[in-house]
């Protein structure tokens, strides 16, 4: 039986991006549950309605592999208090042209984070109200506020703090059962 596909959408596009480093060490953590994969959002243009008449080719392949996708995981850093404007960017082309989202009952999770002390947590509330608003059913625990410290991962992307795996694998052990629920009822209901 196939596993679950998961679209992970990293609102960084750091080369070096510490998000997508979680991203890939929860990748490693739901390995055999759930099958991640990076979505590549470096080669989007920038939101704008007079370019749905002619879609990008850039934004059909991202519309393809949300559709294609079973659930997302956001993973964001936090900018300026708010999410990244490449994050936003992604929402606001998977959303449309108006009555084509992309996003309407698939299940998410938002995680994130940051060298500071609240991890992401204001990115992160903000990206769950526009989350909701798309229609993506976004898993309400455990919030995830990851304060980044260097050797935390290494770079086969393990968990290599006993503390930090805790959490990351509990998270994980949250996920695959939101996703192993709401995914096939939304299959259903597109049927």
């Amino acid at each position: 039986m196939a596993l679950p596909k998961v679209a992970v959408i990293n609102g960084s596009l750091r080369k070096d991006s510490i998000n997508k480093k979680l991203a890939l060490a929860i990748a490693r953590l739901a390995a055999g549950r759930l099958d991640l994969k990076l979505v590549d959002i470096a080669d989007l243009p920038l939101y704008n309605q007079d370019l749905e008449a002619n879609m990008p080719a850039a934004v059909t392949r991202l519309k393809a592999e949300i559709d294609a996708a079973d659930a997302i995981l956001f993973v964001t850093p936090e900018h300026n208090r708010s999410i990244p404007a490449a994050l936003k960017n992604v929402i606001d082309w998977v959303g449309r042209p108006y009555g084509q989202s992309n996003w309407p009952g698939k299940p998410g999770a938002i995680v994130g984070t940051t060298p500071g002390q609240i991890g992401t947590a204001v990115a992160q509330t903000h990206l769950r109200a526009v989350a909701l608003i798309q229609g993506i059913a976004v898993l309400p625990q455990p919030e995830i506020y990851f304060a980044w410290k260097d050797g935390v991962i290494d770079a086969e992307h393990n968990v290599t703090d006993p503390q930090a795996k805790r959490i990351l694998q509990g998270f994980v052990d949250a996920f695959v059962p939101w996703v192993a629920r709401l995914a096939p009822a939304r299959k259903e209901k597109a049927a």
